[in-house]
């Protein structure tokens, strides 16, 4: 499976709602799982491999304690609050980070990879995860939450490091 590169047209389209929990859909999880893992990702949305379906995974257990992944279907924040600004970086921008603002606690609802209903809280690092994962769902990169002038500034280093560059 392969993550597509920034500024791919697919990175900047809305996911679709998931209707239907099948076979399909778990292959495609456990794909992703297997992308993301093998990318050394901490998370990973079904945009970023070419599909345009409400799907992330993540994992941002440390390696030495085990994988955990985390799957979310139809993923909705119900409530945010607070504030921090740390770095970010994103496997469909590789070699690039910049610092992002985000909600340091958020109120997560949405399905399981079996339809099971989940609603949870999360900080720290999983509501940086989350949030990062849930933009791509909705068509926006983390660049994109860039300043204009911090925007120009990656514009212009992207042209030099990007990937398959001609």
């Amino acid at each position: 499976m392969k993550i597509l590169i920034y500024p791919h047209k697919i990175l900047h389209q809305e996911a679709a709602a998931v209707t239907n929990i099948d076979g399909n859909l778990q292959e495609l999880i456990d794909r992703m799982i297997e992308t993301m893992y093998k990318a050394k990702g901490i998370g990973l949305a079904a945009n970023q491999v070419g599909e345009l379906r409400q799907v992330m995974v993540m994992d941002v257990t440390p390696s030495e304690e085990g994988s955990n992944p985390i799957v979310l279907i139809n993923p909705r924040i119900s409530h945010a609050e607070g504030s921090e600004v740390t770095e970010e970086g994103c496997l469909s921008v590789p070699d690039y980070s910049a610092k992002i603002k985000r909600a340091a606690l958020i109120q997560v609802t949405g399905f399981d990879r079996d339809g099971k209903e989940l609603s949870f809280e999360a900080d720290g690092i999983l509501a940086r995860c989350i949030q990062h994962e849930l933009d791509h769902l909705k068509g926006i990169c983390f660049v994109d939450r860039l300043s204009p002038l911090k925007k120009a500034m990656f514009r212009k280093k992207w042209a030099k490091i990007r990937p398959g560059r001609k």
